[in-house]
């Protein structure tokens, strides 16, 4: 658990969204270390963590019909981010609110996190992780819901069958989060 946190927060440290929530880089890969923390202490238990063999990338699902955060991870969030951020933890909690306002009812499986380490990056290992991950969720005949925090890695997902559903900015002209869907195989969804 730790290694794959430390692995998110080194592949989020120059995300255009997660550096405009985390935004002194001073400080922002702890800061991180303790946001991903939070997150991989729900998902751990579901089983859909998922990491490539040398660890250099990982993905994080959480499977349909349950929660991104256990309700007493989700109570920690707003005094998590008050330390971390400070007054600007209004904005990122404002950005959290749009997360969950532009998130899909139907039942799905949802990325809620993709890193590639930054010695790593080019080598496929992301999108190679993400393919067996879908091959998975394809046997399952579930579709797949993501939210695409730079979209220099929009045409990735497209290329796996993920489409364009939405979009929605973080607060003050922040940077654009791009919704994204991949029909259930077998077209159950």
């Amino acid at each position: 658990m730790d290694a794959v946190t430390d692995l998110f927060a080194h592949a989020f440290s120059q995300d255009p969204t997660w550096s405009w929530a985390f935004p002194d880089p001073a400080r922002r890969f702890d800061q991180q270390l303790a946001w991903w923390g939070l997150a991989m202490h729900t998902a751990v238990p579901y089983g859909w963590v998922w990491t490539t063999a040398d660890g250099g990338a990982a993905s994080l699902w959480i499977p349909p019909g349950e929660p991104e955060l256990s309700e007493q991870d989700e109570a920690e969030v707003e005094p998590l981010l008050r330390r971390l951020v400070g007054s600007h933890a209004d904005d990122v909690l404002t950005l959290l609110e749009r997360f969950d306002s532009n998130h899909p009812d139907e039942p799905h499986f949802y990325l809620s996190l993709l890193g590639t380490h930054p010695d790593h990056r080019g080598e496929g290992q992301g999108m190679g992780l993400l393919e067996a991950n879908l091959a998975e969720i394809d046997k399952l005949h579930m579709p797949a819901y993501l939210e695409s925090s730079n979209e220099a890695n929009d045409h990735r997902y497209e290329r796996l069958g993920f489409a364009r559903i939405g979009e929605f900015a973080a607060p003050g002209g922040g940077p654009t989060v791009a919704c994204m869907w991949r029909e259930a195989a077998g077209g159950l969804s």
